[in-house]
């Protein structure tokens, strides 16, 4: 065996280690910044160096080519990464209103420093023996935590593995109809939760616990400060596409929307009544195992943006200073207009069962509406159900 053979197979096995080495630095890369860009990066960067490689090792190809190819090669990468870096340090400088990414520790029952609200009194009721599993939406978290550390004997109630946790309103829904909870917090059910429950037969019952108002909001320089409610169903169905035509500047509505089955997501569909919604903005995305998807993109306050949510999230979890609320049919979101029912789009929120068998969730739900467990609604920063005053 020739010297050349022998460097053109060490070449060969050095350049596929290299390979190797580049598409495991781009799935780390990808994996920690939670974007796929460096995955294709890293591909791309895979296959120009088999392309070296293979070439290298053909006696008749120029080096000269090699190299410029190899240049150009090199220079179209750096290209691509300056220019994905200088678009995410773009994107970063608005902020991001992503329902689920709250840190719920921070509520955790009976926590050093727990931010989940207090009784006045020692509570009227207190459980023990079979304590009833409890899921429900994030923005409820906080409300159902102060229930737990009221009513349930001290220990550890991590909202991600315990008795007592917070999987959000869509898998909320699904584990309860699955018999895997036995009491959920959450908006009213969608139509497909409705629909599932009717396939499971399972009936859902439902105990209103509280109110909260559905709001609408804008990047805090937008001068638009309140839109009717009619203009906010054309807007959401794709009719009114310019802030124009609402009174503000001479720009794009980007109207965000939720992931379908989210509590938020559900209340927007509810109030669009004979308007058809439009198709929300995507990102793409990657999912181990599961290649590229789209999912509906979180909101993001560009300066032409539109969102939504509760107004305990938006205001309280969140607590973004660069957006504002908008007023809807001239009327501001806050508790007094919630109370009063000035505010056009306000909503019960629940505690919702399927033929629960635990011997505790009876005592539970009827605590819930409670003068204590009124008082908890209030003080966590919701409003009283209207039939508990």
């Amino acid at each position: 065996m020739s010297w050349s053979t022998v460097v053109r197979i060490i070449v060969g096995v050095l350049s596929v280690m290299a390979i190797g080495l580049v598409g495991f630095i781009g799935l780390l890369m990808s994996s920690l910044g939670g974007s796929h860009f460096y995955s294709i990066l890293s591909a791309v960067a895979a296959i120009g160096l088999s392309v070296l490689v293979i070439a290298r090792l053909i006696p008749r190809i120029s080096l000269k080519w090699l190299r410029v190819f190899t240049a150009l090669f090199a220079a179209g990468l750096l290209i691509a990464v300056a220019v994905h870096e200088g678009f995410q340090a773009y994107e970063s400088r608005f902020a991001l209103v992503k329902e689920g990414k709250v840190d719920l520790m921070e509520y955790e029952p009976f926590a050093d420093r727990t931010k989940a609200a207090k009784l006045r009194e020692p509570s009227k009721l207190s459980l023990s023996g079979d304590l009833p599993t409890i899921d429900g939406a994030t923005a409820l978290y906080p409300l159902y935590a102060a229930f737990v550390q009221a009513t349930y004997p001290a220990g550890a109630y991590d909202p991600y593995k315990s008795n007592v946790v917070c999987s959000g309103t869509e898998f909320a829904y699904e584990r309860l109809m699955d018999g895997e909870t036995d009491i959920i917090f959450a908006a009213a059910p969608s139509k497909e939760h409705i629909a599932m429950a009717k396939r499971k037969g399972v009936k859902l019952e439902l105990t209103p616990i509280g109110r909260e108002a559905f709001v609408f909001f804008v990047q805090a320089d937008n001068p638009v400060k309140g839109l009717a409610l009619a203009d906010i169903r054309r807007i959401y169905s794709g009719e009114v596409t310019n802030w124009r035509e609402v009174g503000g500047k001479n720009a794009a509505i980007r109207a965000f929307q939720r992931p379908e089955n989210s509590g938020s997501q559900t209340m927007l569909q509810s109030i669009m009544k004979d308007h058809r919604l439009m198709t929300p903005p995507k990102e793409t995305v990657a999912e181990a195992m599961e290649g590229i998807i789209e999912q509906t993109a979180d909101y993001r306050n560009y300066p032409n943006a539109i969102g939504f949510s509760f107004l305990y999230y938006a205001t309280q979890m969140v607590g973004n200073g660069e957006i504002r609320l908008l007023e809807v049919d001239g009327v501001q979101p806050d508790r007094d207009s919630i109370a009063d029912g000035t505010y056009p789009l306000t909503a019960d929120f629940y505690a919702v069962t399927a033929g629960t068998d635990n011997p505790n969730a009876k005592a539970l739900l009827s605590w819930f509406r409670s003068e204590q467990g009124q008082e908890l609604v209030e003080t966590t920063g919701y409003t009283r159900t209207a039939l508990v005053r």
